[in-house]
């Protein structure tokens, strides 16, 4: 099971279209050799340190990205909604 399912196919999709060829590659690698997801998403939350060979333009974009979605995250919980209900 991946971790976070939505962490690299967010990253994807948003990132994707403006990658250059080799960068695109170098996802395409990033994505498909390590042998854990869980991996991925160590290093791109920094839980982890990236090994050298994977530590690419491309990690730093998907630790930036990653940075950025746990703030929204934060941003959206705890689920609020019940303070703003009319009073019964």
């Amino acid at each position: 099971a991946h971790p976070d399912p939505s962490l690299s196919s967010l990253f994807a999709k948003e990132n994707l279209a403006r990658m250059s060829e080799e960068q695109l590659n170098r996802y395409d690698r990033l994505i498909n050799e390590p042998s854990n997801d869980w991996d991925i998403y160590y290093w791109a939350t920094e839980a982890k340190p990236t090994p050298a060979e994977f530590d690419t333009d491309v990690m730093a974009m998907l630790r930036e990205f990653a940075k950025n979605r746990n703030r929204e995250q934060r941003l959206r919980q705890p689920d609020l909604e019940y303070l703003f209900e009319p009073p019964r």
